[in-house]
């Protein structure tokens, strides 16, 4: 009676993952096959998968625009300089964290918790306001450093459990060989700390590389915007490009895919480690 109830459980939880993985992978599957046909075959009667329409149209009039290959480009500009700098600012904070007493410490702690919890539409007046006082509206630095500001606490919160895992005695041996604390950190610490460093990296990457409100509000000209700008621009006042709004944004998926399908491993330990150690 146990051993049908346990199989029978088993069946029900495979069914029901089965129908969880078909309906978040569905929209993907047919966002892939509709970037292969024309406009009006993705509207089609009944509806296919793939038809006698299906070719890279789509794709090659979106890699060969120098407009829309631009937003291709300052996607990955900001999004490898604000991982690059999430890590570099995050990995100091978290160190001072982990291994200093100051005061203010708790209270620190408790405003990178709390800045996670604020909504962006609630900051998007005052901070668009602040970024054109400063002169720096419809630039790379504008976004650059919002989206620092948005990932920060995460890697913040992150990396300062990985570096309270870590044992001080650590610390302790480069100072006695004469070492600094700089040495201990870069040299011991940060390589023992790669899969936190892997997984905040890839969380500000798609933070970075799929973010919509700021980089519509912080950018004017087409040479700034972004791949989510870009698809949305697509949409036109009277007709949609949809075929080529697909291809985009398969385009757009695949820095994602990538950096999941080579860093799966590190991710999902950098995620349970940097939690629970915490």
């Amino acid at each position: 009676m146990v051993g049908s109830y346990k199989k029978l459980k088993k069946f029900i939880a495979t069914v029901l993952l089965i129908f969880g993985g078909f309906f978040s992978g569905f929209p993907i599957l047919w966002m892939v096959c509709s970037s292969f046909k024309s406009n009006s075959a993705i509207f089609s009667w009944p509806p296919k998968f793939i038809d006698s329409t299906a070719s890279l149209a789509s794709y090659v009039a979106v890699i060969t625009d120098s407009v829309k290959v631009r937003f291709f480009i300052n996607s990955y500009i900001v999004s490898v300089v604000v991982v690059i700098g999430t890590l570099f600012v995050g990995i100091l904070a978290a160190y001072a964290f982990s291994r200093f007493d100051f005061p203010g410490k708790g209270i620190f702690n408790s405003l990178i918790v709390s800045v996670q919890a604020i909504p962006p539409i609630v900051l998007l007046i005052p901070y668009m306001g602040l970024i054109v006082a400063l002169g720096l509206f419809n630039t790379y630095f504008a976004l650059m450093l919002t989206y620092m500001i948005t990932t920060l606490p995460y890697c913040i919160l992150m990396m300062t459990g990985y570096f309270n895992s870590l044992s001080r005695e650590l610390d302790e041996a480069v100072m006695i060989d004469g070492g600094s604390r700089w040495k201990a950190l870069w040299c011991i610490l940060v390589p023992i700390s790669l899969p936190g460093m892997v997984s905040v990296g890839m969380y500000t990457f798609m933070q970075a590389w799929n973010e919509y409100l700021f980089a519509l509000a912080l950018t004017q000209t087409t040479e700034m915007r972004t791949v989510p700008i870009g698809i949305n621009l697509l949409m036109g006042q009277h007709a949609y490009d949809w075929s080529q709004m697909m291809a985009m944004s398969v385009l757009g998926s695949i820095p994602v895919l990538i950096l999941f399908v080579f860093f799966q491993r590190y991710f999902i330990e950098g995620m349970s480690a940097g939690g629970i150690k915490g």
